[in-house]
């Protein structure tokens, strides 16, 4: 996982940084805050119709003004009520669009992002940004929000009218309310490093919990589920104890402004007793005073508690604002993008045909995160048609002239050429609309058969589905499934057996009629009478389109035009089949040792 660069704490809780996505609903949001101050006004004016009440029906016993008393009391009510629903309403609608804005943008930025990213960041970790984070700053910015308009401008309020019938009293309870802003100062350098790591574990955690599933075939088969529980438990472990100290400190901080609050109380029952003994107030008053004094226990608890939970959501909003700095290694030009559009509004209107011709022209690759070369100064020409293999032992660097040609990667030195141009000078999506991809680990969406091969032609028809599994020899697979093209493959395919998951993908690929084909070994997964169909097929379906195969076997790639030999990421040897027999090097020696194996095994 990325290690993220930290701040200790985000000007007014990170606020700014979220205005791009609050904007388009600040009506909205100043009509919520507007109707919250209305409201906390109406709260801190109830008690001064106690005062009236108390100081004329009680102690001077009239009953000249009740009902206009009444009528008021009732109007003004009514418009609380009114103002309240109205909040409400729009406090629900503000996280709405906010939890879908955010996580759309999201979703939509990490579909943009290059594979490097997702090789460093696990699935658990992406989808806790994607769901939780989101999910946490929605509800902040409108009903945490809310509360903090309500209970501040009630306590401002009354303070207001409290400074206004008696100073003395007023400064007594302000001055232990100051104290509280002390507090806070003390306690946010402690809440903020503490929930930013209870984020960070949870993440950790969703991560194990998810591999723990979607591996869990492989884990039984292991017998690493001891292992499994100890490495998850230690986690939980850690949550528990970091929230723990979260929550001593948050109760310790909420508890201490309690004791503040009850104490304000006291003061005013202590001062406004004697207050009231001497004359200089009147019994209305004091009851105002202690009504001011019990309300402000609430709003300042709830204060208090909601600038704790924005404390914790600073690392929420860093977290879903670094996912959204993050560039993509691998990006169009503003150029690019303004002739062919982008992967989300192509303007394929002016998009080329793509022919098949790819060069590599002194090409020099390192990944990333390397230091060292895994190519340097390549040169290679691929003719429009041309069938390229490419050999190797397992981790030799196969997939790296396939992740080039792709666009997967950029090269670090010199150009991929397609058609006799810089790949860089066309949109990514204009390649990937062009290329057939078969992955060694096949993966299919949840849904039916026809909805997954439709994901490389939308607007096949069924007699055009029908062809493609035709051709890999996998229409007898599914016309024996019980619904056909309508059944239900399952979560990434589960349904499905390894090789019909495969079978499935190639028919994908090769409905989308692509100029260029991929083969990342992908006929691994699949026995050897099927295999010898798909190879069959593949005469077919690649003549005319230059294709690139990742051979797990290396008797199907004997009729390529082009073997290329890999070694620790670097191509030691190239030629035919025959040209590179005769030569008796790495790839006859590679050969005679696979060969035999196959042999053996009667896969030949």
């Amino acid at each position: 996982m990325e290690q993220e660069q930290k701040q200790t704490s985000l000007p007014l809780f990170g606020i700014p940084r979220l205005l791009p996505f609050v904007r388009p609903y600040r009506g909205t949001i100043l009509l919520m805050v507007a109707l919250g101050f209305l409201s906390s006004l109406i709260d801190a004016v109830y008690p001064l119709f106690n005062r009236y009440a108390l100081d004329h029906y009680i102690a001077e016993g009239t009953m000249d003004t009740l009902p206009v008393f009444l009528a008021l009391y009732l109007l003004i009510l009514a418009v609380q009520v009114a103002a309240n629903y109205r909040s409400m309403y729009d406090c629900g609608k503000v996280e709405m669009n906010l939890d879908r804005d955010l996580r759309n943008r999201s979703f939509n930025h990490l579909q943009t992002l290059s594979f490097s990213y997702f090789n460093r960041n696990n699935v658990g970790y992406i989808h806790a940004r994607i769901m939780s984070d989101t999910g946490k700053i929605g509800e902040s910015v409108s009903w945490r929000m809310m509360d903090l308009v309500w209970n501040g401008a009630y306590l401002l309020f009354a303070l207001l009218i409290m400074l206004l019938t008696n100073v003395q009293l007023t400064l007594l309870i302000l001055l232990l309310l100051l104290v509280s802003v002390f507090l806070f100062r003390f306690f946010e350098k402690h809440l903020v490093s503490l929930n930013r790591q209870v984020r960070e574990i949870n993440s950790r955690i969703t991560g194990n919990f998810n591999e723990g599933i979607t591996g869990m075939r492989t884990i039984k088969v292991l017998a690493v589920e001891k292992r499994m529980q100890k490495d998850f438990e230690n986690e939980t472990g850690n949550m528990y104890r970091t929230s723990i100290h979260t929550t001593h400190y948050s109760a310790l901080f909420t508890a201490s402004v309690t004791l503040l609050s009850s104490a304000a109380l006291a003061v005013v029952l202590w001062r406004g007793g004697i207050l009231t003994r001497e004359g200089v107030i009147r019994i209305g008053t004091l009851s105002v005073f202690m009504s001011y004094a019990l309300g402000m226990i609430d709003p300042l608890q709830t204060i208090i508690s909601n600038i704790s939970a924005f404390i914790g959501i600073q690392v929420n909003i860093e977290r879903f604002t670094d996912l959204l700095a993050e560039v993509p290694e691998v990006h169009d030009s503003p150029e690019v993008i303004e002739t062919y559009g982008d992967a989300f509004a192509p303007k394929k209107e002016n998009w080329e045909d793509l022919y098949g011709d790819v060069e590599f022209d002194d090409v020099t690759f390192r990944y990333p995160d390397g230091e060292e070369n895994v190519l340097s100064h390549f040169s290679l020409k691929v003719p429009q048609g041309t069938s390229v293999a490419i050999v190797g032992e397992t981790g030799a660097g196969k997939s790296t002239l396939i992740n080039l040609v792709c666009r997967f990667f950029e090269p670090t030195g010199g150009r991929i050429l397609i058609d006799g141009r810089d790949a860089r000078e066309r949109s990514q999506l204009w390649l990937h609309s062009h290329i057939g991809y078969v992955l060694q680990t096949p993966h299919l969406f949840s849904g039916s058969v026809r909805e997954n091969l439709r994901y490389g032609k939308p607007e096949a028809t069924d007699e055009e589905i029908w062809e493609a599994l035709r051709l890999v020899s996998a229409d007898g697979i599914v016309r024996g499934m019980a619904k056909g093209l309508d059944t239900e493959v399952g979560e990434g395919g589960e349904l499905l057996s390894t090789g019909e998951k495969q079978l499935l993908s190639f028919a994908r690929a090769l409905l989308a009629d692509p100029r260029l084909l991929v083969l990342d070994e992908a006929t691994s997964s699949i026995d050897t009478l099927t295999e010898k169909a798909i190879q069959d097929a593949i005469g077919v379906v690649t003549k005319g389109r230059t294709s690139f195969v990742v051979a797990h076997r290396l008797s199907t790639i004997t009729n390529s035009d082009l073997i290329l030999a890999v070694v620790d990421g670097r191509i030691v040897e190239q030629g035919t089949h025959r040209e590179l027999m005769d030569k008796k090097g790495y790839y006859w020696q590679l050969y005679r040792s696979a060969f035999a194996k196959e042999s053996l095994s009667g896969n030949v």
